[in-house]
């Protein structure tokens, strides 16, 4: 995880460029999905569209495309953007309005079990996207339908706790008729279970609790750097920190 965070780290200080320690929050998420967790018919979405440059890495990193092209991160006519778009990209959705994201993946979880397929649907929403109204909308969508098909993965980084807490997510998706679980959102042990470990007839929601910029002390849950790069002399030494 270093390495990628290194990369992330350089790629958006020569883009000045990028939220870094959103992709820092989700980057361990988004890492044990792509590499322990997905499978042939699966789907994966990252509806958090701001947290674009772990998921590039990420894909680079398996094999997707070659990590110099992200030397372009951030430049006009590149295709790679401060949000996934699915013109360029070999993703599932253009996302980053938040709330956009949640309601595809659960459309395409009815649609594979429409259809009898096999597959499963996974997507990352950060907590605070789950203010908007769309996601609670499509959770009792999910859950009328029973789609145990859908893993919905929440990163729960607190970062707009202050604006309107969601408080416990887990209860408020049980409530919605979801089987949930809260994990260590760090822990790729912790998060590989959560994953393999759903519901025969209920979508399941994991609570993944996460610090903001993770791994970077000046970073980890300080606002100032929510969309910020660093200078010359600050990358050097986060990649030491790191």
């Amino acid at each position: 995880m270093k390495h990628l965070k290194e990369k992330i780290l350089r790629i958006a200080t020569k883009a000045q460029e990028g939220h870094i320690p959103a992709a820092f929050s989700c980057l361990d998420l988004m890492w044990v999905l792509h590499d322990k967790i997905l499978q042939k018919n699966d789907k994966f979405i990252l509806s958090k569209g701001h947290a674009s440059i772990g998921l590039y890495v990420t894909l680079a990193e398996k094999g997707y495309f070659d990590i110099k092209e992200l030397d372009n991160f951030g430049k006009n006519g590149s295709r790679f953007g401060g949000h996934p778009d699915r013109t360029k990209l070999p993703v599932e959705a253009s996302t980053g309005s938040l709330g956009h994201g949640f309601p595809i993946a659960v459309g395409e979880a009815l649609g594979i079990k429409i259809k009898k397929s096999d597959g499963r649907v996974y997507v990352i929403v950060g907590d605070g996207e789950c203010n908007e109204g769309t996601i609670w909308e499509s959770a009792a969508i999910a859950a009328h339908h029973k789609l145990n098909n859908l893993y919905l993965i929440v990163d729960q980084n607190h970062s707009l706790d202050e604006a309107l807490n969601p408080h416990d997510l887990e209860k408020r998706f049980e409530a919605f008729g979801w089987y949930a679980v809260s994990i260590d959102g760090h822990n790729h042990e912790e998060i590989c279970k959560a994953l393999t470990h759903g519901s025969i007839d209920k979508p399941t929601a994991i609570i993944a609790e996460t610090i903001k910029g993770k791994g970077i002390k000046i970073m980890e849950n300080n606002p100032e750097w929510t969309h910020k790069y660093p200078t010359p002399e600050q990358l050097e030494d986060m990649i030491k920190e790191l």
